[in-house]
Order: C-alpha cells, then sequence, then structure tokens
C-alpha cells in the first residue's frame, strides 16, 4: 500500500501554519485532501525541502569558537547556540516535532526492530467518513526499502480499492473479505492474500479485522 495522504493530514499543516505540503511519487493524495489544499491555499510538492546551507551553520559555528577564544568547553556551546540562533537557523528545530507512530529500534546494519504494541493508527479515507479502516505504515524508503510495509484494521465496513502496485495481506486476527468480479473470497488468521497490481477488488470484514501488509 503506498502512503496515503488525506484530508486529516491537511488539517496538520494548516493547524501547523505551514503553506507547502511535501509529497513523493509514492504517494496518493485523495480528493478530499486535495480539496482542502486547494481551499486553504496548501501547495502539494515533490521537491524536497531545503535545509538550511551548511556554509552559514559552519559560519555560525566558527565565529562562535572565535568568540570563546578557540576553546571548546560549554561556553562555546552556548555561543554557537546563541549565534545559530540570532541567525534564524533555529527556528522550528525545537518545536512542532510530530510525535512518532511507534517505538522501534535500529541497528547501524539496517535491522529496524518495530514494537507492535506501540503502533498508533490512522485513519484511510476509504470516500466514505462512516468507514472504520485505519492503518499504519512501519516500512518504506526511509529505511532504505524498495517496498512498503504496515499494519491495517477494518471493522465491519466494505470499501473499493484499486491495487496501485502488488500487495500482500496476512491476517493477523478477524475475518477479511475480498470481493472479486461479483466473487466474495473470506480469509482468517493465519492466512494470506495476494494481489495484482491494477487488481479493482472490495475490502470488508464482517468483524474486527487487522492485517499485516507489505507492497511493491
Amino acid at each position: 500500500m503506498k502512503k496515503l495522504i488525506c484530508a486529516k493530514d491537511v488539517e496538520a499543516v494548516i493547524k501547523q501554519g505551514k503553506k507547502v505540503l511535501y509529497i513523493d511519487c509514492d504517494t496518493i493524495v485523495t480528493p478530499s485532501a486535495k480539496d482542502a489544499a486547494k481551499s486553504a491555499g496548501i501547495e502539494l510538492s515533490t521537491e524536497a525541502p531545503a535545509a538550511a546551507p551548511a556554509a552559514v551553520c559552519c559560519e555560525a559555528a566558527t565565529e562562535a569558537v572565535k568568540a570563546a577564544g578557540g576553546e571548546i568547553d560549554s561556553n562555546m556551546i552556548y555561543n554557537v547556540l546563541k549565534l545559530m540562533m540570532e541567525k534564524g537557523l533555529l527556528q522550528g528545530v525545537f518545536e512542532g516535532q510530530p510525535e512518532l507512530p511507534y517505538v522501534a529500534e535500529r541497528d547501524s546494519s539496517g535491522l529496524k526492530i518495530v514494537r507492535g504494541a506501540s503502533v498508533k493508527y490512522e485513519a484511510l479515507d476509504t470516500g466514505n467518513p462512516g468507514d472504520k479502516v485505519f492503518y499504519q505504515e512501519i516500512i518504506n524508503a526511509d529505511d532504505g526499502c524498495s517496498m512498503n510495509a504496515g499494519f491495517i484494521t477494518i471493522e465491519t465496513c466494505n470499501f473499493d480499492w484499486e491495487c496501485a502496485c502488488q500487495e500482500l495481506y496476512h491476517v493477523v486476527e478477524g475475518t477479511l473479505t475480498v470481493g472479486v468480479d461479483g466473487k466474495v473470497y473470506t480469509a482468517g488468521p493465519g492466512d494470506s492474500v495476494f494481489f495484482p497490481k491494477g487488481a479493482k477488488v472490495t475490502f470488508g470484514s464482517p468483524n474486527k479485522m487487522k492485517a499485516f501488509y507489505a507492497t511493491y
């Protein structure tokens, strides 16, 4: 499943006072999110946000070191931070930091362990506000991975879905129903379901279903 941007994400950007929402080619923006962005004057950009120029940071650090007599101590560190603040280089660094949606342990080798009990889910915009569908992506390009993976829950509802890429679902609990060309298939705990790119299906569950998904 590709990363999804819904109206809720646009509202978060508005609250932060930002005018640009950065996305990439693997992002799906829902119609409601596009309308919300247009109404609020939010630009959807595929260009990465520009970072503070390294040269300016180095200049600030150099000036602070000279002011501290060339010795690296607590006063020097204070002077560096003070000078960077005066130059506006720390603006927003300590404010508005997003809360991580899960707890994970990482190793320099690239290994990553996500603690499942800590995962916080976000609403998936299916086009019907009454649908109880939630998901959270835990593996993506930020991890140096060419596939995306995460968890999804569906509770007593059905919704149409078109697979933008190859998708694999492994049911952890509950019942997953999949409608294809008038036929309905059922998968339970321990079952896995694969969809090729371009498949048009109807997802659903008569109870509360939880699955782990991976897309490529």
